[in-house]
C-alpha cells in the first residue's frame, strides 16, 4: 500500500513556506505522494448543503484555496521523487484542451510524477460560476475523459463529441509518463465504477463511513473491473485521519489512537486499498497558520502506516 499526505493549500496555512515544509518533510519521511483538492468559491447563500459536513456547511478554510495544479507545480520544484496528485479536479470546471496541457506540463516538469484524481462534482454554485450546465454532468465527464486521453496519447489529435470539439491539431506537451498519468475516478455507485473502469486506473473514494460499507464498495468495483477484463485496478482512499491520545470506545474508522489507526490501516490493506491518503485536520483544516503540529503528526502517521 502506498501512503500519501494532503498539502496545506487551504485557509491560514496556505503559504509557500508551509507547502515547502510539508512537501520536503513528507519526501524525507518516505511518503509516496502529496495531494491537493479543488474548490472554486465559498458561496454566502449556497444552493445545496455541503455533503461532507454534518450540518451541511462548508469549512471556513475553503474561503481561501490555492489552485491545485499551480500548487503541485510549485511543490514539484521543491521535491524530487514524491508523486503529486489531485483529489480531486472537477471536470466540469475545465475544458479538455486546457486541462490536458496543464496536467501534461506538470507531469513533464515533475519528470512523470503527476496523479490525476477527477470527479463529476456536486456544487450548483461552482458549476454556475464556471459557466457549465449542471445537467448531464455525468455524460459530460465521460466525454471529457475520452478527449483528455486522446489529447495525451495522439498526435495529431481530433475530437468531435456532443460537448467538446477539437480541430485536428498538434498538441503539446505530451505527458512524461506513458501512455499518460494514472486517472482515478472519485464518487460512489455503479456509474462511478463504470467510468473508472472505462477511462481510469482506479477508484478514488473519500472517507470511510464504515469498514463494511467500504468493503462492499470495493467488491462491487472489482466485479465491475473483472467484467471489463481490467484486473489491475487501484483503490485510492482519501482518509480524514484523526489521532486521539486515549481510546474513545465506539469510534469511526481512521479516528482513534495511533495503535487503533494502525489496526485500521491493516484492515484497509487487507480489503484491497492500494493507496491511502492521510488528510488530517492539522494540515489545511485548521485556523492555525502554522504546520508544526501537522509535521509532528506526519512522523507518527508514517510509522503506523508501513
Amino acid at each position: 500500500m502506498k501512503i500519501g499526505m494532503s498539502l496545506p493549500q487551504l485557509g491560514p496555512q496556505a503559504s509557500a513556506e508551509n507547502l515547502i515544509a510539508v512537501a520536503r518533510r513528507a519526501e524525507q519521511l518516505g511518503y509516496d505522494s502529496l495531494w491537493v483538492l479543488e474548490r472554486l468559491l465559498w458561496p454566502l447563500s449556497p444552493q445545496e448543503p455541503y455533503p461532507a459536513s454534518p450540518d451541511g456547511s462548508l469549512p471556513a478554510t475553503y474561503q481561501l484555496v490555492f489552485d491545485p495544479i499551480e500548487t503541485l507545480t510549485f511543490v514539484a520544484a521543491h521535491t524530487s521523487t514524491i508523486e503529486l496528485g489531485t483529489s480531486v479536479l472537477v471536470l466540469g470546471y475545465h475544458t479538455p484542451i486546457q486541462l490536458a496541457r496543464r496536467l501534461a506540463t506538470l507531469d513533464v516538469l515533475s519528470k512523470g510524477r503527476a496523479l490525476v484524481g477527477v470527479g463529476v462534482g456536486w456544487s450548483h454554485d461552482e458549476f454556475e460560476a464556471a459557466g457549465t450546465p449542471f445537467a448531464r454532468r455525468g455524460a459530460r465527464a465521460d466525454e471529457f475523459l475520452e478527449a483528455l486521453i486522446a489529447l495525451w496519447t495522439k498526435d495529431p489529435v481530433a475530437f468531435e463529441g456532443d460537448f467538446y470539439h477539437i480541430p485536428e491539431s498538434l498538441v503539446g506537451p505530451k505527458p512524461a509518463r506513458k501512455p499518460h498519468p494514472p486517472i482515478y475516478v472519485a464518487g460512489f455507485g455503479q456509474y462511478t465504477f463504470d467510468r473508472a473502469v472505462k477511462f481510469g486506473q482506479g477508484w478514488h473514494p473519500s472517507g470511510t463511513p464504515s469498514f463494511e460499507w467500504l468493503e462492499g464498495m470495493i467488491k462491487q468495483f472489482h466485479e465491475t473491473a473483472a467484467r471489463a477484463g481490467r484486473s489491475e485496478m487501484e483503490v485510492v482512499l482519501r482518509s480524514f485521519t484523526m489521532v486521539f491520545e486515549q481510546p474513545a470506545g465506539q469510534r469511526q474508522p481512521m479516528m482513534g489512537t495511533l495503535d487503533e489507526i494502525k489496526e485500521d490501516i491493516q484492515r484497509l490493506r487487507d480489503m484491497g486499498v492500494t493507496h491511502l491518503i492521510h488528510s488530517p485536520p492539522a494540515i489545511g483544516f485548521t485556523p492555525s497558520p502554522t504546520v508544526d503540529d501537522g509535521l509532528t503528526l506526519m512522523e507518527q502517521l508514517i510509522e503506523v502506516s508501513r
